[in-house]
């Protein structure tokens, strides 16, 4: 089989991720176990930055850290140049505690507390992002309460629909997120936030779901925003500052086997911004991006090892394994797509067709159907590739088990970034 970097196989047919054989990590620091490249991330904030920061003036990338958040990631993220965006009060608080640069977080959420207002007003984070009516009125009075102006933007549901799963598709008519494009409703959002002392508006935000492949999403999507500039300038005499146009952008696809360069979906972007500004004769906004998966996603994997098989003559072959949907839920609530390879046997010949079972008490915890692999049995390692995204933060105890522990890896290096947990720690919170 064909594997790129930072994936390798070394001379005892081991897999190796960014210069560390698999199987030792494994054996060293038992499984279930995550894995993230700091290498593989720092290349892919450089590519952000030479494709969009460095090309084009007056933008800016924001990590979108719902995909991992954790404080070694913010201060990579911080250290190459990027800012992030935060959904919570935790991961605002753990920004915070990382050291990260306040002026380039932005807050999202489509129901923040007053608390966690309060927490990003304290701080001084640059930015929130306005998602409906009721959040206008409470961050107005938490701001108006702290003697505080803020700046911020709306939340706009473009209507523009992606094929993706549709739990993931966040920028049609029918969502919970933002201020709809129908009805002049976004027009009068803007009027209120224009008209609340403590809110300087500074312009829009849209977001249209989750790995997307096509560029022509994007390009519809800028279309419609920047008509709803237009018709702000002409309706309140003021000219957005800056535009954010989220993320979403497609990582490979082990099914379709197709991979597309964030790249190609930057210059559709800006072109298509540069070309609408022109014509509608308005100042071309600052203009951001949050890419989250795409930088950490394939920049991480997990190593389990093989407990039990079964065999059902005809139907299926399951191979069990130490984790499960508790460390990656996104099969069971996605059917998200992942490709495994057995990390002792890496070099060996695929001669059967498996299903990856976890071993949760749940018939949908599966992690991998019908993966191609070596004759697997118990003791065997396997790595599941792509899992940076979405599955340490995802993770949960359900069925009392334990949180795997993080390595974060650096040609060759390793260090411990989250422990494993034990036993004690689910007692931690219960009144005995």
């Amino acid at each position: 089989m064909e594997i790129n970097a930072p994936y390798e196989i070394n001379k005892k047919g081991h897999l190796v991720f960014d210069g560390c054989d698999v199987v030792g990590l494994a054996n060293e620091y038992g499984t279930p176990l995550y894995v993230v490249s700091e290498s593989e991330i720092r290349k892919r904030c450089k590519r952000i930055k030479e494709c969009f920061m460095h090309k084009y003036t007056d933008t800016q990338a924001l990590y979108a850290s719902k995909a991992m958040s954790n404080v070694a990631i913010y201060r990579i993220i911080s250290d190459e140049g990027l800012g992030i965006d935060v959904v919570s009060g935790g991961e605002l608080y753990t920004a915070i505690k990382a050291g990260f640069p306040a002026e380039k977080i932005y807050f999202h959420g489509n129901n923040k507390t007053q608390d966690e207002i309060k927490l990003g007003l304290d701080n001084n984070i640059g930015c929130f992002v306005i998602d409906n009516d009721y959040e206008i009125d409470l961050i107005q009075k938490t701001a108006f309460e702290s003697g505080k102006k803020v700046k911020a933007l709306l939340r706009i549901a473009p209507g523009v629909s992606v094929n993706t799963h549709e739990y993931v598709c966040t920028g049609q008519i029918d969502s919970k997120f933002g201020f709809s494009i129908k009805d002049n409703t976004a027009l009068i959002a803007v009027k209120k936030v224009l008209e609340s002392h403590n809110i300087n508006f500074a312009g829009i935000h849209c977001h249209l779901g989750s790995q997307i492949y096509s560029r022509e999403a994007y390009y519809e999507a800028v279309m419609i925003m920047i008509s709803l500039l237009g018709q702000i300038k002409q309706e309140y005499g003021i000219e957005a500052e800056e535009l954010n146009v989220g993320g979403g952008f497609a990582v490979f696809d082990y099914e379709r086997d197709k991979y597309v360069d964030i790249a190609d979906f930057i210059e559709t972007i800006m072109d298509t911004v540069e070309e609408q500004c022109s014509i509608r004769k308005i100042k071309r906004p600052r203009v951001l991006i949050e890419p989250g998966r795409w930088i950490v996603g394939e920049s991480g994997i997990t190593i389990y090892t093989v407990g039990a098989v079964k065999e059902i003559k005809g139907i299926r072959k399951y191979v069990s394994i130490d984790g499960g949907m508790t460390d990656n839920p996104r099969y069971a609530l996605y059917n998200a797509l992942y490709k495994g390879i057995a990390a002792n046997k890496a070099a060996e010949k695929c001669t059967e067709v498996v299903t990856i079972a976890g071993k949760c008490c749940e018939s949908g915890d599966i992690l991998i159907k019908d993966l191609n692999t070596p004759a697997l049995e118990p003791g065997d390692i396997l790595a599941v590739l792509g899992t940076g995204a979405y599955n340490y933060s995802m993770s949960s105890n359900y069925n009392r088990l334990t949180k795997p522990a993080m390595l974060m890896t650096n040609k060759g290096e390793v260090r411990v970034i989250m422990r494993r947990e034990d036993y004690e720690d689910l007692l931690r919170y219960e009144q005995i």
